[in-house]
């Protein structure tokens, strides 16, 4: 019992002692899983985010793509947020630009 006194009694004194310096070592480690936080999961993120924007706005006629819903045609229209595809011989379907999610090879589909 007279331990655990004599440690509550000294602790704010031990605090006010460290100050500058200790509130630095304390905020140290939230820091440093930021910096992880970042380099691991934002800035990777941002870099595809700027893939798929470049590859959206490169796409052109004649582009064979896959969009997310798992459609894949042949782009014959373009306009500013959309873009036609042609899923079969004479079917067309309108959809977003932003659901293309990868430009195909030429010749994939048939």
């Amino acid at each position: 019992m007279f331990i655990s006194s004599a440690f509550a009694q000294t602790a704010p004194a031990a605090a006010a002692e460290g100050g500058l310096m200790g509130s630095l070592t304390g905020m140290l480690p939230l820091v440093l899983m930021f910096v992880v936080l970042y380099f691991i999961m934002i800035r990777p993120q941002m870099k595809r985010q700027k893939e798929h924007r470049a590859m959206i706005d490169a796409l052109a006629k004649g582009d064979e793509v896959a969009t997310a819903g798992g459609l894949l045609g042949k782009v014959t229209g373009l306009s500013e947020g959309y873009i036609q595809l042609e899923i079969a011989s004479g079917v067309q379907v309108q959809v977003q630009r932003s659901a293309v999610t990868q430009v195909l090879p030429k010749g994939t589909v048939k």
